[in-house]
């Protein structure tokens, strides 16, 4: 299997050069990565919940789908690619918004990624991969807002910045 780099970037995201994947999460070096949200028709929010072999985050709900662009691939393409992996569907997808955060976890990783928030709408089934995904399910950006702050434990770092930050702003944006 080839060896996944992420890209490295500067706090504008100006590209600084390649790492391996691994290596920046130990490192906490600043790259890029994307996290894919999915409205259906109603504006619910389609989460998946990771499957329980991922390297950090197992067994957490989190947005639809999220991972790293390649050297030289665009928020969109990487964003598809991605989505059609974990989620076994594809959708027209835009750049919503993006935003820095850095976490570290539990078992040493460091997550300091520029993160750049992709949207699409899809009203089908999802066909999952197992190895990415355990559950799947829609949620209301209300319902969902409500229950990260009573239970933040059950969601992804990322996915809490971005419902807490962005949740007036998604809804906008779904009623587009």
């Amino acid at each position: 299997m080839q060896q996944e780099n992420v890209v490295l970037v500067d706090s504008n995201n100006n590209k600084l050069g390649l790492m391996p994947k691994m290596e920046a999460h130990i490192k906490g070096v600043l790259h890029r990565a994307f996290s894919v949200i999915i409205f259906n028709n109603n504006g619910d929010i389609m989460l998946q919940k990771r499957a329980r072999t991922k390297y950090h985050t197992p067994g957490l709900w989190s947005n639809t789908c999220c991972s790293h662009q390649r050297d030289n691939e665009d928020n969109i393409t990487a964003g598809k690619r991605r989505l059609y992996e974990e989620m076994g569907f594809t959708t027209q997808l835009q750049n919503f918004d993006s935003f820095i955060y850095k976490v570290s976890f539990s078992n040493g990783l460091i997550e300091h990624e520029f993160d750049h928030i992709l949207t699409g709408i899809y009203n089908g089934i999802p066909n999952l991969n197992k190895k990415e995904v355990d559950q799947w399910k829609w949620v209301s950006i209300d319902s969902l807002y409500h229950d990260i702050n009573n239970n933040p434990d059950n969601y992804t770092a990322w996915f809490k910045i971005i419902i807490n930050k962005y949740s007036e702003s998604l809804k906008k944006w779904k009623l587009q």
